[in-house]
Parts: structure tokens; C-alpha cells; sequence
């Protein structure tokens, strides 16, 4: 595998990305299609994975064939079928429906930082995966999930929390994940092997 780069996103073959912005040391697996995504530092997606019109925090771990904002069809129209707004594909003489991806487009789906989004998973557009939470493979998430929460089933239902609500608030309150790259490396060792709370009391969280 290539070294990751804080210059240069490391895009693994036959992958599509179109209006993105990918932050430093992001990786993009193989086969995986991004649409209108920003992605924090650090972040990846595995093979295949499918991500549009969402924001991705920092350390975000996107495993593989899942799927982020999955778009709509128009339901409250005589025909659910994209040739409504990909008509340019179908007649010389009629336009797509600007009005149509400008309001897919803006229905954002939000992933936050260390965030953990399981094989096969679906996170809905308009939703908000907290900072630390897990999604469990298959899960198909309709509604917010809270940070530092494991949820999992269909539709998505909280299973338990990762942290204690005061150790989670004591995470999100240290931030480690805006730390520059040298700190980071620096707190490597403890990462690898204090309990959340020693690290927490090692780096005044």
C-alpha cells in the first residue's frame, strides 16, 4: 500500500470522486464512489464504499460497501423513474431538472470524528452520526445517532454506549483528534496502550 500524505489523497484504482474535498492523509478504496463529499483528515473508505452529499469529520474508518447519503427518488411524483431529471439522457430537446439535484445536493448527511461506519451500512441523508459513534455492518440508519453510541439493525437502534456519557463528554472536550500530526505521534504509545481513562488523565482531559 502507498504511504499516506498530508499533500496528496492516496485514490486506489477504479475509484470515482466528483466535487469533493478531501482533507490530509485520506485514503479512498478501491471501486468506492464519492459525490459531493468533504472529508476530514485522516478519514478513509474501504472498497466499494459509496458516499454523497455528506460531511465526514476527521478519523472517520468507512468500511467497505457501505453507504452514505444514498440519493432519493421523487415519491410524490407520477413516476419515481430518473428520466424526470436526467431528461437530456433520454430527448435532444429536453433539459435535466437543475431544481431536483440542487435539492438532493443539499440534503446532507454528517458523519462526525473517530466515527466507525460498519460493512454494508446505510446512513440515510439529513443524519448525524456523532463524534466516536459506531455503526454496526448492515445497519440502516434513519435517525441521528449520539456520540460515542453503538447502534445496529434495521432501522438502526441504539445497542449500548461505547463510553460512559462523562468519559465521551471528557473526549469531545480534549478533541484529541485536532491535534497536529506530531502530537499525535507523540501520544502514539498511550493510543496504543492506557485504558480511555489513563489517557484521558495524561493528556488533561
Amino acid at each position: 500500500m502507498p504511504r499516506l500524505s498530508a499533500e496528496t489523497p492516496v485514490l486506489h484504482p477504479d475509484c470515482s470522486v466528483t466535487g469533493c474535498t478531501l482533507g490530509r492523509y485520506v485514503e479512498i478504496g478501491q471501486g468506492a464512489r464519492l459525490l459531493n463529499v468533504a472529508m476530514g483528515d485522516y478519514s478513509y473508505c474501504d472498497r466499494y464504499a459509496d458516499i454523497a452529499n455528506a460531511d465526514l469529520g476527521k478519523f472517520a474508518n468507512i468500511a467497505a460497501f457501505a453507504r452514505i447519503g444514498p440519493t432519493d427518488h421523487p415519491m410524490q411524483r407520477a413516476s419515481l423513474h430518473h428520466f424526470l431529471y436526467r431528461s437530456a439522457d433520454y430527448w435532444e430537446d429536453a433539459g435535466d431538472d437543475p431544481a431536483f439535484f440542487a435539492h438532493r445536493a443539499s440534503r446532507r448527511a454528517r458523519i462526525g470524528h473517530d466515527t466507525w461506519i460498519g460493512h454494508g451500512a446505510i446512513v440515510r441523508p439529513e443524519v448525524t452520526v456523532g463524534d466516536g459513534a459506531v455503526v454496526g455492518a448492515g445497519a440502516v440508519v434513519t435517525r441521528d445517532v449520539a456520540p460515542y453510541t453503538v447502534v445496529a439493525g434495521v432501522p438502526a437502534v441504539p445497542i449500548r454506549d461505547r463510553f460512559a456519557p462523562a468519559i465521551a463528554r471528557r473526549l469531545q472536550a480534549l478533541a484529541w483528534w485536532d491535534w497536529d500530526h506530531a502530537a499525535l505521534r507523540h501520544a502514539l504509545d498511550g493510543f496504543r496502550s492506557l485504558s480511555v481513562e489513563a489517557f484521558l488523565e495524561a493528556h488533561g482531559g
